[in-house]
């Protein structure tokens, strides 16, 4: 009976660490889409990757640091910015299915400040005419952007050093300034994009939980999905190869970026807090690892399951807003209706960008980190449709190979 159970241990780790099979797809179709940009010195570099039910296409191109000559490779870091709003959805995602949370939750059910909102009707000269809130706040109005929560609340306003997304306050303490602040709207009514609203619904996973979010996230998603270059403190190592940020110009190169007001050095001192909203570094490498779990319903290609099927169809790959709203579901966007031609996934304010179609097997990955115009867009999206309307041979994909380095 040892025997077998050893034998059993044994082969479950195995299948544990087992990566799902890649077909390299022969094709260029973004390198060559690009090339002409890169030459000219307007796209410094980027990472593009199409996969297609298991063929798939990867595309380094160009430099992560123009001036020194650095290539740009899928083990750099990189600020992934809003894409960790999914990551947020998917801790919320793991805890409705687990019965301990519902989306119809009042938020003040878990953190009581919560319980008396204002919502803010005019502000003029300085003085702000209030209401008082008749709307019950929701944990999915906070995820889905229908709280009524500006952009950042006043602990993380960019206007001061140590601020913005690398910078802030505690999660805790930023949803306890949320709720002593007025609000934009009713909650539910409208919709308005909110890194404040998405750091609430971490709040509450902290008090389920009794984590902090960030390691509730490293135990539940990044470890067991193998994601060990994403933290919310790249080490010093990471950041001497970290993909460099560029402003680009029309019909001129791009020029070096020091920092951004909302993302400021060093990245990984004292004054940096996880947020949820934005704050995440991660590396292509370790994207495709999260991405490919959505993409596959909650499995991860190492074969370790995150959420249940239904739970990713039903709550993160549909928008949870009401239907007079636009699609958004749990810190990802979503289209309203699902169907076999529908993508969902998030972008990052320095150009990131990742989208799959669970139906098809289909991802959609990019990577850069820009300020500006990008002239490069429409040549992209037409390597992809070459891309995704080619014939594949998918012969062998269901197959676990090898182990994870």
């Amino acid at each position: 009976m040892k025997k077998l159970l050893f034998l059993f241990a044994i082969a479950f780790c195995l299948s544990a660490t087992a990566q799902k099979k890649v077909i390299d797809s022969k094709t260029n179709y973004a390198r060559e889409a690009l090339q002409p940009y890169v030459d000219s010195g307007q796209l410094p570099g980027a990472i593009s990757i199409f996969y297609n039910n298991g063929v798939q296409e990867t595309c380094c191109i160009g430099y992560a640091n123009v001036e020194q000559k650095r290539p740009i490779r899928l083990d750099n870091v990189y600020m992934q910015c809003s894409q960790t709003k999914g990551f947020c959805g998917v801790t919320i995602a793991k805890l409705v299915e687990e019965g301990k949370l519902s989306l119809d939750d009042p938020v003040s059910k878990y953190l009581p400040e919560f319980k008396e909102l204002w919502v803010q009707d005019s502000d003029k000269d300085g003085v702000k005419t209030l209401h008082k809130a008749k709307n019950v706040l929701t944990v999915r109005m906070v995820l889905n952007h229908t709280g009524g929560f500006p952009f950042e609340c006043s602990a993380k306003r960019n206007d001061v050093r140590g601020g913005g997304w690398s910078g802030g306050a505690p999660l805790r303490q930023v949803a306890s300034i949320a709720a002593g602040s007025p609000i934009m709207f009713e909650p539910g009514t409208r919709d308005m994009y909110s890194n404040t609203g998405i750091d609430i619904g971490a709040a509450v996973v902290e008090v389920i939980t009794g984590m902090k979010w960030e390691d509730y996230l490293k135990k539940e998603v990044l470890d067991p999905l193998g994601m060990k270059s994403t933290w919310f403190w790249p080490t010093d190592k990471q950041l001497k190869n970290q993909i460099e940020m560029y402003d680009t110009h029309k019909d001129a190169p791009a020029t070096y970026r020091l920092e951004n007001g909302w993302q400021q050095r060093p990245y990984n001192d004292g004054h940096v807090f996880a947020s949820a909203g934005a704050g995440l570094w991660t590396t292509a490498n370790d994207q495709l690892k999260f991405y490919k779990m959505l993409m596959n319903l909650g499995v991860g290609d190492n074969g370790v399951r995150i959420l249940k099927e239904e739970t990713v169809k039903s709550i993160l790959a549909v928008t949870t807003r009401p239907d007079n709203l636009g699609g958004y579901s749990l810190g990802l966007n979503a289209p309203k209706k699902d169907g076999e031609n529908e993508w969902f996934g998030h972008g990052g304010a320095w150009g990131t960008n990742c989208m799959v179609n669970w139906h098809k097997k289909q991802l959609k990955l990019w990577v850069v980190q820009l300020n500006g115009a990008q002239p490069w867009n429409e040549a992209k999206d037409k390597a992809a449709e070459k891309f995704f309307s080619q014939t594949i041979d998918t012969s062998g994909i269901d197959a676990y190979t090898g182990r994870v380095k």
